[in-house]
């Protein structure tokens, strides 16, 4: 083959500058949260996920496009048994420098140390409250206890960033956000809350639990959290400081208005599928390439599809694609 050639970088039709890839590794998670997959991963298709190859070929296509950050997501990732060499593939990737991974925590405190020696710079673990019932009821396990443990082995490696997603809910509100404040006391961590979403299978919990950020940044504000600058490959998240907190308390709210003025991201799904929107509508196969190890098709086909992407996405009027739930496509 050929050496492939320079190609330009990754800029959407409305000037947005896209260096950040959430790769989803697989669909299937072992949790059963209240708002995704309540009745737990159901298989109803072959599970014929990117091969370690095929995630490498990928990565490397998109560091050539000037994308340097690469978020491992699922589904829950770390249920591939591969996934140390994935983590290895990726931050072995040239142009890449920054390898995160965002997980709900169940084996953490085992394997953390291994990931982080393979190349794990980013870990996000999702943890949507420190109230050990409500945790249970939430996620279906009883086991916030282990997930924090592995939350503080995490820290305890020096990993240059460490941040818990929780999703924003009713039912966590005022006591809750007591509660990780606390949390973030004495450590050097951001809790950000993110909005619950709609999506296709959550129609009556939506309704019933879904809370507006301007709750959490009321409460924040009215207690003296400063919103903090944000850094030019951060997410969508306002994160905010307290002189008196060594950790960070965020908010990441799709429903206010100009969330996607900033959007820096793409995704691929784990059947190797390029979505332009986390509620979009289908996807551009990306995958018959992988197999023929043609990295720039690849970005031809990549940037042509780019030219086509929405300025935002439609949530406020009820309009959330073909997302059945937030495991399909990886959050």
């Amino acid at each position: 083959m050929q050496p492939s050639r320079p190609v330009t970088r990754l800029v959407d039709g409305f000037g947005r500058r896209f260096h950040y890839l959430r790769l989803s590794i697989t669909e299937v998670c072992n949790f059963r949260c209240a708002y995704c997959l309540p009745d737990g991963f159901k298989k109803t298709t072959p599970l014929s996920f990117l091969t370690p190859d095929e995630i490498e070929r990928l990565t490397r296509a998109f560091a050539r496009l000037g994308v340097a950050k690469v978020r491992l997501t699922g589904g829950e990732p770390t249920v591939r048994r591969d996934i140390g060499e994935i983590i290895a593939r990726v931050a072995g990737t040239p142009g890449v420098s920054k390898v995160a991974m965002t997980t709900n925590g169940w084996n953490l405190r085992r394997h953390v140390a291994g990931w982080r020696a393979a190349g794990l710079t980013n870990l996000n673990v999702s943890i949507d409250t420190l109230d050990p019932a409500s945790f249970a009821a939430i996620t279906g396990h009883d086991r916030l206890g282990d997930v924090l443990a592995g939350v503080d082995a995490a820290l305890a490696l020096d990993m240059p960033a460490v941040k818990i997603n929780a999703v924003l809910l009713k039912e966590v509100s005022g006591e809750g956000f007591d509660r990780f404040a606390e949390f973030v006391r004495e450590r050097p961590i951001a809790v950000r809350f993110i909005e619950l979403m709609r999506t296709g299978d959550n129609a009556d919990y939506f309704a019933a639990n879904h809370l507006s950020g301007k709750v959490l940044q009321d409460w924040l504000e009215a207690r003296g959290w400063i919103a903090r600058t944000r850094a030019f490959d951060d997410g969508p998240a306002v994160e905010f400081e307290h002189p008196d907190y060594l950790g960070r308390i965020g908010l990441i709210a799709p429903y206010g208005a100009g969330f996607c003025d900033s959007c820096n991201r793409l995704r691929v799904t784990a059947r190797g599928k390029l979505r332009l929107c986390l509620f979009g509508e289908g996807g551009i196969e990306l995958r018959d390439l992988l197999d023929r190890n043609e990295p720039d098709a690849l970005a031809t086909r990549v940037l042509a599809a780019l030219a086509g992407k929405a300025s935002g996405h439609r949530l406020v009027d009820g309009d959330f694609g073909d997302t059945r739930q937030l495991a399909q496509l990886g959050g």
